[in-house]
């Protein structure tokens, strides 16, 4: 039998191990956060964020926010801070927010759970850009247009990640695409905010991100 020390030791280190390296969510919206502070400290930038789900949190877990995987700090009631990196802030639209802005949260992904949506690492590869929005019967067809380097990793009906939202492409072109925003989707996300000219962060498809590197190796 194993000592209580050296059980205590192996969870500590399994949990370490879990929220360093083993990260992953499915893209599917558990709950709407709102930035309450906003502090900049040598480059990087802490969050304060409002949540139904900040007072369950623990300090060192993950949490996807619009997209980006964060990592827990601190939690005082209500709310919980995290901090964005200099490189994350270039890369997303974080450098964007404001006091008040409505956001995409969800928790890493319990390895007994379902993926309802699909594989999503918390990685933003780019920003979009919002170009048009059209009404239909209550749901919302939004298209988007990113940059060129990017425009082989979509495909028609592949997954895309926007926001930290899984979605289906389609109207797929050579540096745009379109999604179809529910009801559900739209009341339950920020979505409802997005207006044309809006940045979006952006995690394609991995499985198509390994599939593009691989094709591209053997093509030389």
């Amino acid at each position: 039998m194993l000592k209580q020390g050296r059980k205590d030791r192996i969870i500590i280190e399994k949990k370490k191990y879990c929220s360093e390296i083993c990260s992953m969510f499915t893209g599917i919206i558990e709950a709407l956060g709102q930035v309450k502070d906003i502090q900049i400290n040598n480059g990087n930038t802490r969050f304060w964020v409002s949540s139904p789900l900040s007072a369950s949190l623990s300090i060192d877990q993950s949490l996807s926010h619009d997209g980006v995987c964060l990592t827990v700090e601190e939690i005082k009631e209500d709310m919980h801070r995290v901090t964005a990196i200099a490189e994350t802030l270039s890369k997303t639209s974080l450098n964007n927010w404001k006091k008040g802005d409505t956001i995409n949260l969800e928790r890493c992904l319990e390895m007994n759970g379902r993926l309802d949506g699909h594989i999503v690492q918390g990685h933003i590869d780019t920003v979009a850009i919002c170009n048009d929005i059209i009404k239909k019967n209550g749901s919302l067809e939004i298209s988007f247009e990113i940059p060129d380097s990017f425009s082989t990793l979509i495909i028609e009906k592949g997954s895309i990640t926007i926001n930290g939202i899984s979605l289906t492409l389609f109207n797929v072109t050579a540096t745009g695409f379109t999604v179809a925003i529910i009801p559900y989707t739209l009341q339950h996300t920020n979505m409802q905010g997005i207006k044309p000219g809006a940045q979006v962060n952006i995690e394609f498809d991995v499985i198509g991100k390994y599939v593009n590197r691989i094709a591209g190796f053997r093509a030389k």
